[in-house]
Order: structure tokens, then sequence, then C-alpha cells
């Protein structure tokens, strides 16, 4: 009769074994992984409420802007050059964007270039293509096509990107394929004297007619300095003078001096922030030239000119 407790107690126990919720383990590691394998994670579902009418309307408000914010820039840089609004304290545009904005030298001219290319992207772009560049870099190589043709390279690009802004590579590699297609070599060498043609090009808009010295020779397109400042112009938009090497002297040196500093007239005539605007219309008129000598007349104005701002022949 007094074992029949102790029956029940080991019955018990036997029963608790088999639960399989062991109350002691002589394999604590074991005990561990069994205890893991019986967590419960629970996970409360979140709705995300929809955009309402007002929320989509400022969302593609702010991402136009985002879009726009390198053709603004471009755009303003464009007024603060022609306007000249950086001669009180600059006597370059060059040097007031190094200086106000940390521009690299051809920074301002790339992102004016863009903007450019950005306005006619908008305009002539099919109204089934609402994906528009968001920075310089993506457009850049644009820069080599005419106004024409870069609306169908764009296109192509977002294509290739399936629907998304394309990257710069893709765009390169785009326009590498149109040009591929209507290729001709480059045959201008460094300090030709070349006329550019401005055509139905917005960007030289101003610059038909002028003369250009080509200070970099690049694949598709050629870098030019002209009397006010310097521009990557495509080989359709350039035609050379088919001057002797003489003659293209002669040109530089009006165009920049030699090395001596003393015998840079144009360049440090349009650098003097004082100069008035009928002695600006003069240097425009010289700069503007397409022969690299100066008549009589041109060459004792010139002096006039020098000698009221006291630079030195």
């Amino acid at each position: 009769m007094a074992k029949s407790p102790s029956r029940r107690k080991k019955a018990t126990s036997a029963a608790s074994s088999d639960s399989g919720l062991p109350l002691k383990s002589d394999n604590p590691s074991r005990l561990s992984q069994d205890n893991q394998d019986l967590v419960t994670v629970e996970v409360t579902a979140v709705e995300v409420p929809e955009l309402t009418e007002q929320e989509q309307s400022l969302r593609l408000h702010l991402e136009r802007k985002v879009e726009r914010a390198f053709f603004e820039a471009g755009k303003a840089l464009m007024e603060l050059r022609d306007r000249r609004l950086y001669r009180s304290t600059h006597r370059t545009f060059e040097d007031y964007c190094r200086e106000r904005f940390g521009f690299s030298r051809r920074q301002p001219y790339h992102l004016m270039e863009a903007a450019v290319i950005f306005d006619n992207l908008v305009a002539k772009c099919e109204r089934s293509v609402h994906i528009l560049p968001t920075n310089e870099w993506q457009v850049r190589p644009l820069t080599k096509l005419d106004p024409d043709t870069q609306p169908e390279a764009w296109q192509q690009a977002v294509e290739s990107a399936k629907g998304k802004v394309p990257s710069h590579r893709i765009v390169k590699d785009v326009v590498q394929r149109i040009m591929e297609r209507t290729k001709v070599p480059n045959t201008y060498q460094l300090g030709e004297v070349c006329q550019i043609l401005a055509k139905d090009n917005p960007s030289l808009r101003g610059k038909g007619g002028c003369w250009a010295i080509v200070s970099h020779v690049g694949e598709f397109s050629c870098t030019v300095r002209v009397w006010d400042g310097e521009l990557t112009v495509g080989l359709q938009y350039l035609k050379s003078f088919n001057y002797l090497e003489s003659k293209c002297q002669q040109m530089q040196f009006l165009c920049d001096g030699c090395a001596n500093v003393k015998d840079e007239r144009l360049s440090r005539l349009r650098g003097n922030e004082n100069l008035e605007d009928a002695a600006r219309a003069v240097l425009k008129h010289l700069g503007e030239l397409k022969r690299p000598y100066l008549t009589t007349v041109e060459e004792k104005l010139l002096s006039v000119i020098e000698q009221e701002y006291r630079i030195a022949d």
C-alpha cells in the first residue's frame, strides 16, 4: 500500500517527458535548439495609405524641380555671362564662377550647353516620352549631335534604359552608334582657324560667321577659342578658312597674344571691368573678324582703346 504513491509520481514524470517539454536535460545545447524550434514570431501588417490627388500633384511638382535643377543653373549662368553681372567683382566670367561657385574652367559652359539641350528635348521629344535628364552628365554626349538628332538619341537611350533615366554610358553608346552611321573623319589640327556655322544650333546663337581657333581635337568635335571664351563645337558647325600656318599664327596673336603678357591685346582688354559699351562694341567687331589681320583704321581704334585704359601695346 505504501508503494502506490511512488508509482503515481513516476507515471507523472514519464508523462511529462513524453509531452516533449523536458524539465531537465543533460544536453543544454539540445534544450536551446528545442526551444528555438518552438519560438513563434508575430508580424503586424501595416497598411500604407495611397497618395491623395494633392500629394500626387506635389510629388510631380517636386520631381520636376529636381529634374530641372541643372537646367535652371545653366540658364542662370547664361544670364550672368551675357549681362556681365560679375563685372563689379571679377574681371572674367571664368574667375567669377571659380571663386563664387567653385567651378572648374569648363563646368559653367557644360551647364549652359546642357540647359540648351534640355530645352530642345522638351520641345521636340514625342509626348509619349516623359523621362527627362536629371543632371548635366547624362546629356553631355548629346553635345556632339545637331539639335534635330538629339531628341532621337535621347529617346533611344530611354528605351535602352527600359523606360528609366539613362546613364551617361547609355547615352554615350547611343550617340556613338548614331555618329557611326555618318562618320566623318576629324581632320582639324591644333591652332587651325575656322569659321563657326551656327545653322539652327541655339547654343551657337550669336556666333555664326565668327572665327574660332582649334584648341582641342576630339573624335567628333573640336574645342575652339573665340573672342569671348571657349566652347565645344560639332564638326558640322565648323568650316576651315584654309589659312597658311603663318596666317593662323597671326590670328592666334590677335586672339590671345603671344606668351608675353604685354602682347595679349584683345584678351586683356575684354577682361577690363571698366570698359564702356562703345569700346566693348569695337572689341566685339575685332573679335569676329573673318581675317587674321587688322586694317589701318582697326589698328588705330584698338590702339586708342589700349591707351585709354592704359594697356601697353
